[in-house]
């Protein structure tokens, strides 16, 4: 029971595969969660050729069925979890990024995933997080996600959150709802914002590596009793957050 298992949703590739890499190379077990067997098993298998203990646990995060399966596998196979690292999200619009344009369908489906998929797959892994000696959520948000920040003056017009920085507000509360609920216990769940990122999730036109990215969500993964639960950090790359704490 003393060997650390991670799962990550959305892990076949970008910064979900990067964070995977940074905690194999820390010896945890790493879970990669995918949608799709066939890239969640080469995700793994590329994992384990690069020496980290890796496996392959289908996931969806938008379906029941496969999120109570997963559920049950890893509690069959592992008997617990140490890190749960909600990392799964999408970014959707309509027309332009105005948020006049938005319409109520793809509102919910990005909601879907970004929200109620973290719900999902967090009520039904943590009781096995419950088991861990010291277990840890992440919960992968954005700065667009911040009124502070967002309510800025010196920001451009057209960079409008729209329903995906919505989605990142509201799970940023519910963070901050968790660590509330589990202020009495062992495990600490935070918010991290990894920065604008070259992934295939903007077609790659972000200012950031997968690895610079990821590595908020590694270290917030493996932080020690002495840690904080309930907070919303990055790593200092965005120049309007004072330090590590990004502003609600």
């Amino acid at each position: 029971m003393t060997e650390k298992i991670a799962l990550i949703t959305g892990a076949n590739k970008g910064i979900g595969y990067a964070t995977a890499q940074g905690l194999g190379k820390a010896g945890v077990t790493v879970l990669v969660g995918a949608r799709s067997p066939e890239r969640g098993e080469q995700a793994a298998a590329k994992l384990r050729a690069e020496g980290h203990d890796a496996a392959f646990v289908r996931l969806d995060v938008t379906d029941r069925q496969t999120i109570t399966a997963a559920a049950e596998h890893v509690e069959a196979t592992y008997g617990k979890l140490d890190i749960l690292v909600n990392n799964a999200g999408i970014a959707l619009a309509d027309g332009g990024w105005n948020t006049s344009e938005l319409t109520v369908a793809t509102t919910r489906k990005i909601f879907e995933t970004n929200v109620f998929g973290v719900i999902a797959v967090t009520n039904a892994f943590l009781p096995l997080v419950r088991r861990s000696e010291a277990g840890r959520i992440v919960n992968v948000s954005s700065e667009v996600g911040s009124l502070a920040t967002m309510t800025r003056d010196d920001l451009p017009s057209w960079l409008q959150p729209g329903a995906y920085g919505a989605s990142k507000s509201a799970l940023n509360m519910l963070t901050v709802s968790y660590s509330i609920e589990l202020r009495e216990t062992p495990i600490k769940i935070n918010a991290v914002t990894p920065g604008f990122t070259k992934t295939d999730f903007n077609d790659n036109r972000g200012d950031r590596n997968v690895q610079e990215a990821a590595q908020i969500a590694i270290d917030m993964a493996l932080i020690g009793d002495d840690g904080p639960s309930g907070t919303f950090v990055c790593d200092g790359h965005v120049d309007y957050v004072d330090g590590e704490t990004v502003p609600w």
